[in-house]
This record gives C-alpha cells, sequence and structure tokens, in this order.
C-alpha cells in the first residue's frame, strides 16, 4: 500500500492537524516507511506460535491486602490541595 500526498492531507483534516504544506511530502514518506513496515511483519511465519496475554507470562506480581492508609487522616490528605472545603476538594465546575 503506497500513501501519496493527498492521501495524507485527507488523513491531516480528518485528524483535524494543521499539516504545512512542507511537511507533506516527508510526511508522506514517514508514512511509506511505516506501511513498508508492516508489510515486512505480514512476512513472518507464526505458524505453531499461541498468542501471549503477557510478555512476562508465568510471572505473578505480589499481592498486598487493600487497606486504607491515609483516609483516616483527612487534614493531612487535603494539606497540599489548592482549595478544600469541608473535607473536601474544591473543583471547577465542567458541567453547567
Amino acid at each position: 500500500m503506497s500513501i501519496d500526498e493527498k492521501t495524507v492531507r485527507k488523513v491531516a483534516k480528518l485528524a483535524r492537524l494543521a499539516l504545512p504544506e512542507e511537511r507533506v511530502a516527508p510526511m508522506a514518506a514517514e508514512l511509506n516507511g511505516i506501511m513498508a513496515w508492516i508489510e515486512q511483519l505480514n512476512e513472518v511465519d507464526i505458524e505453531g506460535v499461541e498468542p501471549m496475554t503477557s510478555a512476562v507470562e508465568g510471572l505473578s506480581l505480589p499481592m498486598r491486602e487493600d487497606v486504607v492508609t491515609d483516609g483516616d487522616n483527612p487534614e493531612r490528605v487535603l494539606k497540599n490541595a489548592p482549595k478544600a472545603e469541608d473535607g473536601f476538594f474544591v473543583v471547577p465546575k465542567v458541567v453547567e
């Protein structure tokens, strides 16, 4: 698959990216390089290779008890808050 400058402009417009005209040709070359790498990956023989669910299979992460540690001291928790009131964080209103 080859990506031309027209396609780069269309994708930039769809993604709402301001792409200067002098960057269109280099971007097309970069994207074509990425697509060539993907095509190269398609040539890899994966016959008989089971899918991995994790890069570190067989290892288990240590578990700890789920206990509250700072919840019993609201003054200390809110000490660094930009603004607090009645034991709560005060944040700007985001929904009208």
